[in-house]
């Protein structure tokens, strides 16, 4: 597995965490909870964008790690 591929992995999975999150957060009436599962989304979201960066800074430094559409479509995520 190369390291393209594993960012690319390890940004759908946290994608998804902020999405269930988020969910929960609609889910619950409990408000302090709702804050937390807000305040825990929005840190991942900006985990999320920096390593976004980095995965992009990665893919102009080494093409070769560039994930094409379709694979990255098969590994769940959509862009």
């Amino acid at each position: 597995m190369t390291v393209g591929t594993k960012l690319h992995q390890t940004l759908a999975s946290l994608e998804s965490a902020v999405g269930t999150l988020k969910s929960f957060s609609l889910d619950t009436q409990d408000q302090n909870a709702k804050q937390q599962f807000d305040g825990y989304a929005r840190q991942l979201d900006q985990i999320v964008q920096g390593l976004k960066a980095r995965t992009n800074y990665v893919e102009s430094q080494e093409p070769g790690y560039k994930m094409s559409p379709q694979a990255k479509k098969q590994d769940g995520r959509l862009v």
